[in-house]
């Protein structure tokens, strides 16, 4: 093109050409600290990612440091060390490349800041012409079917789809004609770009290997128990019983795991101990006449926990005076524990207890509730009026404990998978006190809410107050509306109040929504 002679208009063309190129840089260097910002918020949410899933190893090793767990656990909690270690080394595979593309492009400044974020040639020279995006294409490549073939085989094509690892080529160009990866994603890419993109691929390592763990896990819940012994087991119907009083009794084999003991609970008494599958029960006799004993026993069956009730009586004689506590062997503080008191010998008008400490309230002949409020033991004494005046005729020694803590539940579970619809309708989070013969209920006061979404970004935590999702509108708008199949949902530092009045700190909630 030939230059204007006329001086005017050669100046007018040259302030044309200085003013593109000022409206270029601009736009460069937008788009720049754009590059700059997402890898901000991707190296942020790598970070999270991290976080939950060295909780979620924790809870691994927690599960398999249980009692007769390790068997059944440590094959599983082995193959998904074996995917942290390999995510890690392709994680610093990534960020040594990171390292390379700066010091070709310029290097860094004293602060730490890339001197050249817009260049182009290092990512061209490095990754292309030097074929390095095909040796970060094949890691990428080898890792994924690494993560893949250490789940069961039945899934595998499953999981194949949903891993966040993805190395498809990119379309034909007139730049690059062939389709080639490391050309698509690299050439002619500035620095910011390729720093970016390559915290996009550690982001996808580190989704990656969550979702691979998260399925190992649930693979380690769901082998079945195996029994492995027998036991002829005679229950009565009544262990003491009168001349011609009929006596019954259910006969039976007990099927049990020698290697998986049982939880056991019961109404009155003590659990001794548990060991080689069987739980072992013992009481001091109180009261009289007959006493029933019940509670429930739960055993672990690899893909849920078995829970049944189990029940039996006995008799008691008196020889004197006797206390019997009608709900618990314990007192609770917070709650009135009722007793019942006799004393052979004596009217029942007669008789009295004292417990220092405490505060009996009358509820009916020979009955009485109690209120504590100090953890420990307190001596009760059982008192008669005679004709000599009161007097004791019978003392028993009874602990004094706060109420268990409760167990914060979503529909039910505490942990585990659980349908969408199901937690879209939740309304809060209830605190549910187990196994517990007093009703007495908590009140959820606050607690954190978070998710991981299949296919996004880590949010959280949202702080709640009170029990109800609705208090905070984003934790609100993310559980009715936003919530999705694949998502991970964290519920974590619960807080609750019971009748006596302390503030306690519940489980943690991690549930997979399906």
């Amino acid at each position: 093109m030939a230059l204007p002679k006329e001086p005017r208009q050669l100046m007018i063309n040259l302030m044309y050409l200085v003013l593109t190129a000022m409206l270029a840089l601009n736009v460069s260097s937008e788009i720049l600290h754009a590059f700059k910002t997402i890898n901000q918020s991707i190296t942020s949410s790598n970070g999270a990612i991290v976080e939950k899933n060295t909780k979620m190893y924790s809870d691994f090793d927690a599960n398999q440091a249980e009692p007769g767990q390790e068997a059944r656990i440590k094959p599983y909690n082995d193959r998904a060390k074996e995917v942290r270690a390999e995510a890690e080394k392709s994680v610093k595979f990534l960020e040594d490349w990171k390292e390379k593309i700066i010091t070709e492009s310029g290097g860094r400044e004293t602060d730490g800041a890339i001197k050249r974020e817009d260049n182009i040639d290092a990512s061209t020279l490095l990754l292309v012409e030097r074929k390095g995006g095909n040796e970060i294409r094949q890691r990428l490549l080898d890792l994924k079917k690494y993560m893949i073939d250490r789940v069961k085989p039945e899934i595998r094509e499953r999981m194949d789809k949903d891993l966040s690892i993805k190395t498809a080529d990119p379309e034909k160009t007139d730049n690059n004609p062939q389709g080639d990866w490391a050309t698509g994603y690299f050439y002619n890419m500035p620095t910011m770009a390729v720093i970016t993109l390559l915290s996009k691929f550690q982001n996808d390592i580190r989704n990656s290997e969550s979702v691979v763990v998260n399925e190992l896990f649930n693979e380690a819940g769901s082998e079945q128990l195996k029994f492995d012994e027998i036991k002829a087991v005679a229950l009565t119907s009544n262990s003491y019983a009168l001349a011609g009083q009929k006596i019954e009794a259910q006969i039976m084999l007990a099927a049990y795991n020698k290697k998986i003991n049982p939880s056991v609970s019961a109404s009155t008494g003590r659990i001794t101990k548990v060991e080689n599958g069987v739980a072992y029960w013992e009481t001091s006799a109180s009261g009289t006449g007959l006493q029933k004993v019940k509670g429930t026993v739960s055993l672990n069956m690899g893909s849920k926990v078995e829970t049944r009730e189990w029940d039996f009586s006995y008799m008691v004689g008196s020889t004197g005076a006797s206390m019997q506590l009608d709900k618990m062997n314990v007192f609770y503080i917070g709650v009135p524990n009722p007793i019942t008191v006799s004393a052979a010998g004596y009217s029942i008008e007669d008789i009295s207890v004292s417990i220092p400490g405490a505060n009996l309230a009358v509820t009916g002949k020979g009955k009485w509730d109690v209120t504590v409020t100090t953890p420990g033991k307190v001596m009760a004494s059982i008192n008669a009026k005679t004709d000599g005046g009161v007097k004791q005729v019978g003392a028993m020694e009874i602990r004094v404990k706060t109420i268990p803590d409760p167990t914060a539940k979503i529909a039910g579970k505490s942990g585990g998978t659980l349908a969408t619809g199901i937690f879209k309708a939740q309304i809060g989070i209830p605190a549910v006190l187990e196994n517990f013969d007093f009703d007495t209920k908590f009140v959820v006061t606050s607690f954190e809410c978070s998710w991981l979404p299949k296919r996004g970004e880590y949010q959280g935590p949202f702080p709640v107050q009170g029990a109800s999702f609705e208090h905070n509108p984003q934790v609100n708008q993310y559980q009715t509306k936003l919530a999705k199949p694949g998502d991970k949902v964290f519920i974590e530092n619960i807080k609750a109040v019971g009748p006596d009045k302390r503030t306690r700190t519940l489980n943690n909630i991690t549930l997979t929504l399906n």
